[in-house]
């Protein structure tokens, strides 16, 4: 089979200290400071078996996330700019949907069954290790990221275990057109992650608050519907890019902003009427920029939540989160809580319209391409089909 694969050289940069576990597991904590000099092409790769408590998946849509953008571009020293955890080489693509077409010994109790259509968790969590016992699989100690240390979902066929997968019948259900179908399904784990960011990390908020979201990318468009179907009674987006600005506005933001031409923070309070933003996500990956505008709008016992990756440490005012009674929260991943499943309702109930994200499509063969554009940071979301 052909799959989009990912790979690069293991340089430690100059100054940084390699962990233990780094060299015991050839993963990198700090993706950016250990893989330089990346090679993204689609190449022939064998087809994966399936083993026991796994299934065999046709991928019928694969979406390009701002992760993989990030393996592909570079810093001045030619490293990657993701900074978690990766091992390569390995086959790019976390966000996608297929039908099983095979299954390994055990998942039938699962419930899953060949013909089943599901989309997938991307984190792979253990179920043994401390956090995965305390309820926070998304901390996993043992942890497998699909797409990132563990072969991915731009290619034909992938193996995942069963116990990632959940059904997206009600998304067919609400779109007649199978293939619309297909990508709106392939959207559910971006839309998850966003879940986490507000309700599951940072709490929610309660019906009638302002929220205010930094970056328009796949994360932030999907964070702006989960904030309006929760109750916002204003959401105001700050976006570089015209087009996905527009993609804010159509996905149900009441203000949308170019950040470089305005002062964020003046217009969050002209908004909020000198209240503050009851809750600020932080969905761009730049918060040396981001950060101190949030800091300015924090309303009493507002919170600050961020899910954008970044490299670089930020300057913060800690008395302003005292004398607001402010809170801030660290956002990873998707799984657990009842996120996938909560994520699938609401689109079926059409409370999450992804269709209205996606902008671009291509075939696997033109895989690197899809990932170029994704660089031009205009689009909502570009899916890759196999």
């Amino acid at each position: 089979m052909r799959g989009l694969v990912l790979s690069a050289e293991c340089e430690p940069r100059s100054g940084y200290v390699v962990t233990e576990f780094e060299k015991q597991t050839g993963k990198a904590i700090q993706g950016f400071n250990m893989w330089c000099r990346p090679k993204l092409e689609v190449v022939d790769v064998p087809e994966p078996k399936v083993g026991p408590g796994q299934v065999l998946i046709r991928v019928h849509a694969c979406g390009v996330c701002g992760s993989d953008m990030h393996f592909y571009e570079t810093d001045a020293d030619d490293y990657i700019l993701y900074p978690g955890l990766t091992k390569f080489p390995a086959i790019l693509g976390h966000e996608f949907a297929g039908e099983i077409v095979e299954v390994g010994p055990g998942p039938e109790r699962a419930g899953f069954k060949v013909g089943d259509r599901v989309t997938v968790e991307e984190m792979v969590w253990c179920g043994y290790c401390r956090p995965c016992r305390d309820g926070f699989p998304n901390h996993c100690l043992n942890l497998e990221e699909i797409g990132f240390t563990i072969d991915g979902a731009m290619a034909e066929y992938i193996v995942v275990p069963a116990k990632l997968c959940w059904k997206v019948d009600d998304v067919f259900a609400r779109y007649p057109d199978e293939e619309v179908a297909w990508q709106v399904a392939a959207t559910t784990e971006p839309t998850c992650v966003a879940y986490n960011t507000i309700f599951e990390r940072a709490g929610g908020f309660r019906p009638g608050a302002y929220v205010v979201i930094y970056g328009a990318g796949p994360i932030g468009l999907a964070g702006i519907q989960l904030a309006k179907a929760a109750g916002a009674a204003k959401v105001i987006a700050f976006e570089v890019s015209e087009a996905r600005r527009k993609l804010a506005e159509e996905m149900g933001a009441d203000h949308a902003y170019n950040p470089t031409k305005v002062v964020p923070s003046e217009l969050v309070m002209e908004h909020t009427g000198g209240e503050g933003a009851d809750l600020s996500v932080e969905a761009a990956g730049a918060p040396e920029k981001t950060i101190p505008e949030m800091e300015k709008t924090l309303a009493i016992n507002g919170k600050l939540s961020v899910v954008g990756r970044a490299s670089q440490r930020v300057p913060m005012f800690l008395e302003q989160f005292q004398v607001r009674r402010s809170q801030l929260y660290g956002a990873q991943g998707h799984s657990g809580h009842g996120i996938f499943p909560s994520v699938i309702r609401m689109m079926g109930a059409g409370l999450v319209d992804n269709a209205r994200m996606i902008t671009a499509q291509y075939p696997l063969s033109e895989a690197v391409d899809a990932i170029k554009q994704s660089t031009l940071r205009q689009d909502g979301k570009i899916i890759v089909t196999p």
